[in-house]
């Protein structure tokens, strides 16, 4: 269903609009204003499922017993032994 509404845009909003169309990036305005509805649908699910996969991380890493922690200097040593053989090299 399309619903057919009014907006209001600054002169920089309308102008990028009207280049676009006249480009033919776009077939109208509206289809530019939806492309970018569609987009912000798009990146607020990824923020979703993001967020939502690590909420779950740090849950699991909160169920982690103590006896498994990595020591804090043993956590990254060997991102250190590769970065040191990389300057080295």
């Amino acid at each position: 269903m399309t619903v057919k509404t009014t907006l209001s845009f600054t002169d920089r909003h309308h102008r990028f609009l009207t280049d676009k169309v006249g480009q033919g990036v776009f077939a109208s305005q509206s289809a530019a204003v939806a492309a970018a509805l569609e987009q912000m649908i798009r990146d607020e699910e990824e923020r979703e499922l993001t967020l939502g996969a690590m909420a779950d991380e740090i849950r699991a890493r909160l169920d982690t017993p103590r006896a498994d922690y990595v020591p804090g200097e043993n956590a990254f040593a060997t991102a250190r032994a590769r970065l040191q053989a990389a300057r080295e090299a």
